[in-house]
């Protein structure tokens, strides 16, 4: 017999809608089980066995993150099967910083009343973040807490665990002048900056389902577009190349987040011009009138992570990582060995490609990266001293050397590319 309390639903806790709850979200959570994991949910915790095959000296990496304020453009548009991708990747694009292979995930969510077909709405977003980043869904807590909540208001926050080997773990201790910055795109805003973004756009106070041909979509979905997750193609580029740092870009934009990867005698030298600005940065920096510093102090700007590596490797990284970002739906739920396989094939075809087809690619490389300096000629118009922009000599040695690697297409919306460099300074960030 199932526990019933008509007393403790009478003050706002329904148990057996609890029940009704976790019974809808087991096939979402099916979906993410992975190679050990034991038992399934409803005990008091999740159970993983460990895999050690190549791996001398384990070292388990954490993260735990919410999604923000993000979440108050779920509940005003009233859609919640896609909020739970944010959460999955504000957790997992941190440990694979440290070139961990995420292998378990936990969710918290609190709700003001527990209506079950939203909450296994909201796991099934969760479900997905899951099987994109490889990792299993193992446990979680819903907690109905009236009187805390509105009715129709929920929090939802995540917690991840990886494993890496010791001597693979990414601490950036070689990190030297001279290395390039491969820019991965983002998906949009992703899941910070949510209350400047409110407030700049007063959602609260005008439809969300209004048409914005800036945008390409309505405003709601714009801002509502899950964080991408980059698990697979950096642990894919892991296994081809030495890759030096890596970098969530999270709150506090570029001026917070890169400069954690540094050394102490190292700046990061951004080329302005080769980042492809997504329109939804644009439409917030003209209607906020928020300068561009400040943009990149609070925003991706296009960009959701940064990978440091010698410039030796960058031509073999931007193209092994193109063949992931240039897919133009969410990546499927694939194992590691096949998404490995996959990338293999496409580069022995790519390899066999004729000399026209090279020429073309020539070609297209030169048309995008002007497509992209149209796209940023608004950001550009701000005057450079308001912006903390500082001056950079293109025709320098070092801006040769970032010039000359092949960006394999690059900046295609939507692709990895080089987007600056190392040089000597005092771990800042130095937009040019």
């Amino acid at each position: 017999m199932k526990s019933f309390s008509e007393l403790y639903k009478e003050s706002g806790v329904d148990i057996t809608a609890g029940y009704e709850a976790v019974s809808l979200m087991k096939k979402h959570i099916a979906r993410t089980v992975t190679k050990g994991v034991l038992g399934g949910i409803g005990g008091f915790s999740g159970l993983l066995e460990l895999d050690l095959t190549g791996i001398k000296e384990p070292v388990l990496v954490s993260g735990t993150d919410g999604v923000g304020t993000k979440l108050k453009i779920a509940f005003l548009m009233d859609k919640h099967d896609t909020i739970g991708i944010d959460c999955v990747a504000m957790c997992v694009n941190d440990i694979v910083c440290s070139g961990a292979k995420p292998l378990i995930f936990l969710d918290y969510l609190a709700v003001g009343v527990n209506r079950p077909e939203k909450a296994a709405e909201i796991v099934s977003g969760i479900a997905e973040g899951c099987v994109q980043a490889g990792c299993a869904l193992v446990g979680g807590e819903t907690a109905e807490m009236p009187g805390f909540y509105g009715p129709d208001e929920y929090d939802l926050a995540g917690f991840a665990v990886g494993i890496v080997d010791k001597s693979k773990i990414i601490d950036s201790g070689d990190v030297k002048p001279g290395d390039l910055i491969i820019g991965l795109p983002s998906s949009g805003i992703h899941s910070n900056g949510f209350s400047l973004v409110r407030k700049v756009l007063d959602v609260e106070n005008q439809p969300l389902d209004r048409y914005v041909d800036e945008l390409s979509s309505t405003l709601g979905e714009a801002l509502l577009t899950p964080t991408r997750i980059y698990v697979k193609p950096v642990l894919s580029l892991l296994s081809k190349v030495k890759v030096k740092g890596i970098c969530h870009i999270t709150g506090g934009g570029f001026y917070e987040n890169i400069p954690r990867i540094l050394p102490a005698d190292r700046a990061a030298k951004i080329d302005y011009k080769a980042l492809t600005v997504p329109p939804v940065f644009h439409l917030l920096q003209r209607e906020g009138n928020i300068p561009t510093r400040e943009m990149f102090n609070v925003f991706n700007m296009g960009t959701g992570m940064c990978l440091i590596i010698d410039p030796a490797d960058a031509d073999k990284a931007i193209r092994h990582l193109n063949e992931y970002f240039s897919e133009k739906s969410a990546p499927p739920a694939e194992s590691d060995e096949q998404f490995d396989e996959k990338i293999s094939l496409r580069a022995e075809r790519n390899s066999s490609a004729s000399t026209t087809n090279e020429q073309k690619e020539q070609f297209e490389t030169i048309s995008s990266i002007s497509a992209a300096n149209e796209q940023n000629e608004q950001f550009e118009k701000e005057s450079a001293a308001s912006a903390g922009i500082k001056k950079i000599d293109n025709g320098s040695a070092e801006s040769a050397k970032t010039n000359h690697v092949d960006n394999g297409s690059a900046p295609l919306t939507g692709t990895a590319t080089i987007i600056g460099e190392i040089v000597p300074g005092e771990k800042e960030v130095i937009l040019c």
